[in-house]
């Protein structure tokens, strides 16, 4: 006999209180295992796993690459149709943006698509995104003073007029604006440095065993919610505007609740526009192999501070390695329900 249950955010804390610590489920994939730190010629610590994943880097190779990680802006309404890029992206990160929608940032490193988008604009809510790993950001371009601010967070941003950026003629305008990821990369060369891992990666065995949970709906306005429902050891997003075989392969799935403040100008349709203010505290839900293990989630004011999580009774929780999307869900105006099945 099948039980379906519905649970919203308001309710998790009577949920929290209920989980027990004791040993997860089998991993669906790769495991991220601590690796002792090797030496090198300048003396500092050669990373081994991949920082935007946990992935363990194969044949005693580095996860440094000759390039800034890179985060494409990405547009997610039914005009992006069909979102291209994301099957190779590390990570995915959904805001809320003007009129109750949501906009993608798209993380690159270990792997480059040979063209992703349809791209946007960008955000002041991307500095406390992407600083952490210090990311250049992929972008159609911004309003003036979100410019200005960008820009004053030290973030390197590629507009539309970079090499590997083109318009497609299939699509109309402002949905028509891709990215040769490759060749904008082989631009944007730096000194190679390994960035810091973007969350704190552990074996799945340590997390808690958190309650079966196989839906979930992530709901940032009147306007938007994004669906998923857990089969085959993946998180597959039921309305994306990728197309089947093109959807982000997640793993694990993270909701943050957030408080969000106002960018301080409108849209051309004179939409008033949020900024996520992604610091303090707040809480959170991380989804992995079909559970879902409630948490706290904290961020220094620090711009490049990382995400930490911790559990109910203070103690630290690692994410497991995998592919994450990252839900930035308002706690005024946005809900998250869950289902379960057994």
């Amino acid at each position: 006999m099948r039980c379906v249950a519905t649970i919203t955010m308001s309710a998790l804390t009577a949920t929290c209180l209920a989980l027990t610590a004791c040993s997860g489920p089998p991993s669906p994939g790769p495991r991220a295992t601590p690796t002792s730190p090797h030496k090198a010629k300048a003396s500092r610590p050669v990373a081994k796993r991949w920082p935007l994943t946990g992935f363990q880097v194969r044949h005693g190779k580095t996860a440094r690459r000759p390039h800034r990680v890179l985060v494409v802006k990405m547009d997610n309404t039914e005009a992006s149709r069909p979102q291209i890029g994301l099957p190779s992206a590390d990570m995915v990160v959904e805001e809320l943006v003007e009129g109750g929608l949501t906009r993608l940032a798209v993380f690159y490193y270990s792997h480059l698509p040979r063209r992703a988008g349809p791209i946007r604009s960008m955000r002041a809510s991307d500095i406390k995104v992407v600083r952490p790993v210090h990311a250049a950001i992929v972008t159609s371009g911004a309003a003036g003073r979100t410019i200005a601010r960008i820009r004053g967070a030290h973030i390197r941003f590629y507009g539309q007029g970079s090499k590997g950026m083109y318009r497609s003629a299939q699509r109309p305008s402002p949905y028509n604006l891709f990215v040769r990821l490759r060749r904008l990369a082989a631009a944007a060369k730096r000194k190679p440095a390994t960035p810091p891992d973007y969350l704190a990666w552990g074996p799945p065995r340590d997390l808690p065993r958190g309650r079966k949970v196989t839906r979930i709906s992530a709901q940032f306005s009147a306007m938007h919610s994004t669906n998923w429902v857990y089969r085959h050891g993946r998180y597959h997003n039921t309305d994306s505007n990728a197309p089947a075989w093109g959807q982000f392969p997640a793993t694990n799935l993270l909701v943050l609740r957030v408080r969000e403040g106002d960018a301080g100008y409108l849209d051309p349709a004179g939409n008033h526009v949020p900024e996520t203010l992604l610091r303090g505290s707040g809480r959170a839900l991380l989804f992995y192999h079909g559970r879902m293990v409630a948490a706290t989630w904290h961020k220094g004011k620090a711009r490049d501070s990382r995400i930490k999580l911790t559990t109910k009774h203070g103690h630290k929780l690692e994410v497991p390695a995998g592919h994450t999307w990252i839900e930035l869900v308002p706690v005024h105006g946005g809900r998250v329900t869950v289902r379960k099945r057994r």
